[in-house]
């Protein structure tokens, strides 16, 4: 699913960077990745929502489960379960995910997960083909999540997930969150679906491509007929599951994710940015070309474009489908390497960096929030993460001073202000 990255800390990439991403409003460079889940468990006897007596908590959560039919095996398995402070420790960090995108992807979209990511498209060949048949989802799209959350299974996570879901539903910090994977844990344990000790990731995610227990339990696809729904172990299971999910947050088949493209050096930049959707003719109109300068080929769809460092930077068309990324997870940095790796796993050449213009750096950013503050706009929190409100901040005053207005604050936007 869904969710700082020091090289691969321990834990599986949607943890880390929920620890960076929990602190802010929504991410787009250097920022923070919410995790919530849109739906919850079924409520059945009054349950005190966090905190309090531990145990006593406990005993609302077992009646809530036996109401949804979790049976004694899942209950013994909460009657054990305990508070782990490793786990309040991680997220209380509030690491800052602060690297550029160029930074970011090129440690992610490395030289070993290019090979190993190709030699799985053609191992499991057929499950992909399977998977693309059913739910129109290409094994570049699978393999590149597969690749960034687990290396491919290498990296799961070594937090005891029950111990780690109670704990933070109990902390009174964001029990919204992780409260309704409780109950689907439970079924999921009590089903023998996963073992009582099972692990992975610290905020409750499982899995080779770190599915939430809600997730799981709802969308499990067993893609070998074995009778079983296996995503630690069953590489079958967790291709048609990944598919499944990327087709119902809304991919759509037969059509293109990103594209990279040239932009001209002077353009009206307040037209680009994801949501603003064109036809490729109109882009070609000014001056957007192939990175090889050849013309757009128009292929009846709507594209923005995205400047993920200003528009001196690496510049791409983003299509409907790359909507879907920021579904699985809300970092711009993320969701943007994601595609550009199923972009090369589809061959695709790397992108061209170009010369952008530096960022600021966080204490830099936090100036720069404190400024936007004073003028009346809602940043969220002052904590020098390039969030979506500051984005759109950043624009609106670029604009007004008369800057490129490609959301990308710089020294010179810093001063101006």
């Amino acid at each position: 699913m869904s969710l700082p990255l020091t090289a691969r800390c321990a834990g599986p990439l949607s943890a880390l960077l929920l620890s960076a991403c929990l602190v802010a409003p929504q991410a787009m460079a250097q920022d923070t990745a919410p995790v919530a889940p849109d739906t919850s468990a079924p409520v059945a006897a009054p349950a005190a929502p966090c905190g309090g007596d531990f145990e006593a908590w406990k005993q609302g959560v077992a009646a809530e489960a036996k109401a949804a039919g979790v049976g004694q095996v899942g209950l013994d398995a909460l009657e054990a379960a305990s508070i782990d402070d490793k786990v309040l420790a991680r997220d209380r960090a509030q690491g800052v995910f602060s690297q550029t995108f160029i930074q970011f992807s090129g440690r992610m979209i490395s030289a070993y997960r290019l090979k190993q990511g190709k030699a799985r498209l053609e191992k499991y060949a057929d499950i992909f083909a399977r998977a693309d048949q059913q739910y129109g989802v290409p094994g570049p799209i699978v393999t590149a999540f597969w690749a960034l959350e687990t290396d491919f299974g290498a990296v799961q996570g070594d937090f005891h997930t029950l111990n780690a879901l109670v704990t933070l539903a109990h902390d009174c910090r964001r029990p919204q969150v992780f409260r309704p994977q409780l109950v689907p844990l439970l079924t999921l344990i009590d089903r023998g679906t996963v073992p009582a000790d099972v692990k992975g990731a610290w905020a409750g995610e499982i899995g080779q491509t770190q599915m939430l227990p809600i997730d799981y339990l709802a969308d499990g696809v067993d893609g070998d007929g074995d009778g079983k729904v296996d995503l630690r172990n069953d590489v079958a299971d967790v291709i048609m599951t990944t598919a499944k999910k990327l087709e119902m947050k809304g991919w759509k088949r037969d059509q293109p994710w990103i594209e990279e493209v040239r932009v001209p050096e002077v353009m009206d930049w307040s037209q680009t940015g994801r949501t603003t959707k064109l036809p490729l003719s109109q882009w070609y109109e000014w001056g957007v070309t192939r990175p090889d300068g050849s013309p757009l080929q128009d292929n009846g769809l709507k594209a923005g474009i995205v400047l993920p460092m200003g528009y001196k930077g690496p510049a791409f068309l983003a299509y409907d489908n790359f909507d879907v990324y920021l579904e699985w997870n809300q970092s711009f940095t993320y969701a943007l390497t994601a595609a550009v790796l199923a972009s090369r796993f589809a061959g695709a050449p790397a992108y061209d960096p170009r010369s952008p213009d530096p960022g600021l750096n966080q204490d830099q950013m936090k100036q720069l929030q404190t400024k936007l503050e004073a003028r009346g706009y809602d940043v969220g929190t002052v904590d020098g993460i390039l969030g979506t409100n500051t984005r759109e901040a950043v624009r609106k005053e670029q604009q007004r001073l008369d800057l490129p207005v490609d959301g990308w604050p710089t020294a010179e936007l810093l001063q101006k202000l």
